[in-house]
């Protein structure tokens, strides 16, 4: 029967759906970004200051648009970002998300704020896994987690460095969005009007963050909103040398997720990281702050020698990614590109809209008149 899914045709459409079949604060949790959302806005206008030259008659019948990240093959030069609570957002989570991932051949990446087990994203799927550390005041849960992955034999991990505290995200203030979720007087009238998702949420497994629950109550059993949550479970002490000893402790292809400046990515170098990711957090934190296209010439420039830069942010569109890989990314990764997608329909929704993007990426690879990634360079781009 249709759904509104296969009229999905771009990110927007998506979000759309997700608007109509989330109750309010669930939706503007995903859609939401810190204080006035000028960064948030700000990480896709920045790649429409920027035009793409063409070239022709290549020759452009064959396209290999895969790359190599952080030592895993990927199929594609776009990758799931790791973002938290995908449950609220539908009932599979990053159960669908993972499963759309693989059968993109490309990289899966679970959150500590996942909705689902470390242990259960390795048995479900075998597409690249990474894994996003928050680096939380309790360090045997810290310990805990990187030996976790190491069992699981994940392939990578990034320790998120943006989120000391947590950012003003006035939406959730707004609408008295929580985790878990509290049914509060001033939502309840979205939640009576959005039943389909009250009736999953409440008849599948109980919501819990699944690699955290053993150690820590918030989340799971007490609740509180995400700002709370970093600025009070999050290690506000981490500096350069505990990210050096996890990546030591960790010992496998290993990145910074959140670094903004060149002295930063220089810094990351110095201490072992394979990879950096070029991120603002879309925009859910420090708002004001440049976007990751804006910064990532600057950056490619001073490590991209050294390790691989991932540009993360703002992703909207294939034509977006080109763009980014013209200047010396390795890949792009995104959150809200896929999960409007999966609110608006599971695993289905996630796989048209990152099907959306391939074919975009493809196409638009053979307008451009290349025939792989590594073709593409700064001369493709002109800055107004």
């Amino acid at each position: 029967m249709f759904d509104g899914i296969d009229n999905c045709h771009n990110i927007k459409d998506f979000r759309r759906l997700a608007k109509r079949r989330l109750p309010s604060p669930i939706f503007h949790y995903i859609d939401g970004a810190a204080d006035d959302e000028v960064t948030y806005r700000r990480n896709t206008e920045a790649y429409e200051q920027c035009d793409l030259i063409p070239n022709v008659l290549a020759g452009v019948k064959d396209i290999d648009m895969s790359t190599t990240v952080m030592g895993q093959k990927l199929a594609m030069p776009l990758y799931f970002a790791p973002t938290a609570l995908q449950r609220l957002f539908h009932h599979d989570g990053e159960k669908a998300v993972g499963k759309a991932a693989e059968k993109f051949g490309t990289m899966f990446g679970i959150s500590s704020l996942g909705t689902a087990s470390i242990e259960e994203i390795a048995k479900l799927i075998s597409t690249p896994k990474l894994f996003q550390l928050y680096v939380h005041n309790d360090k045997g849960l810290n310990r805990s987690l990187v030996d976790r992955c190491k069992e699981a034999n994940f392939d990578a991990m990034a320790v998120t460095v943006d989120t000391i505290v947590g950012g003003n995200r006035e939406r959730d203030l707004y609408t008295g969005f929580t985790i878990p979720m509290k049914f509060r007087l001033k939502s309840m009238l979205s939640f009576a009007l959005h039943p389909r998702w009250a009736v999953n949420y409440l008849t599948h497994s109980k919501w819990e963050l699944s690699n955290l629950k053993d150690h820590i109550e918030e989340g799971t059993s007490v609740m509180t909103n995400i700002g709370d949550y970093f600025t009070k479970m999050i290690d506000q002490s981490l500096d350069w040398k505990d990210a050096e000893e996890i990546n030591k402790h960790w010992g496998k292809q290993f990145a910074l997720k959140g670094i903004m400046s060149v002295e930063d990515a220089k810094k990351a170098v110095d201490i072992g990281a394979t990879a950096i990711m070029v991120s603002n957090h879309g925009g859910r934190q420090l708002d004001g702050s440049r976007s990751p296209f804006d910064q990532l010439a600057e950056i490619v420039d001073a490590v991209g020698d050294k390790v691989d830069v991932i540009c993360e942010g703002g992703i909207r569109r294939g034509t977006h990614v080109l763009k980014a890989l013209s200047l010396g990314a390795k890949a792009c990764s995104g959150g809200r590109m896929y999960l409007y997608a999966l609110a608006a329909g599971g695993q289905r929704g996630v796989e048209k809209a990152m099907g959306n993007l391939r074919n975009e990426i493809e196409r638009d690879m053979k307008l451009m008149g290349v025939t792989s990634i590594d073709q593409l360079s700064r001369k493709n781009l002109k800055f107004r």
